[in-house]
């Protein structure tokens, strides 16, 4: 197998004023050094563009349907994995 390196993020939040808020930490594994066939079996990552969205609004405007914000840039965190992760 091959082994995903991970690599530590650091932040320091500021507030408005400049002084600090907070430390922030993250460990990101650096999925781009895995290999096809051996590592995954196949990648998705949603995205939409900016076109699709203004026809999904058109239409629901045409409808009189009610539209709701949803925001799940962190549902991949949450999301059960059936695969063996090596994380080096």
């Amino acid at each position: 197998m091959n082994l995903v390196s991970s690599k530590w993020i650091f932040k320091v939040k500021t507030q408005s004023d400049g002084t600090i808020d907070r430390y922030k930490a993250r460990l990101v594994a650096r999925g781009f050094t895995q290999l096809p066939r051996l590592d995954y079996d196949e990648t998705f990552s949603p995205v939409v563009k900016p076109g699709t969205i203004r026809l999904i609004l058109n239409i629901g405007l045409s409808h009189g349907w009610l539209i709701w914000q949803l925001d799940v840039s962190n549902a991949v965190l949450h999301g059960d994995l059936h695969e063996r992760v090596y994380l080096a």
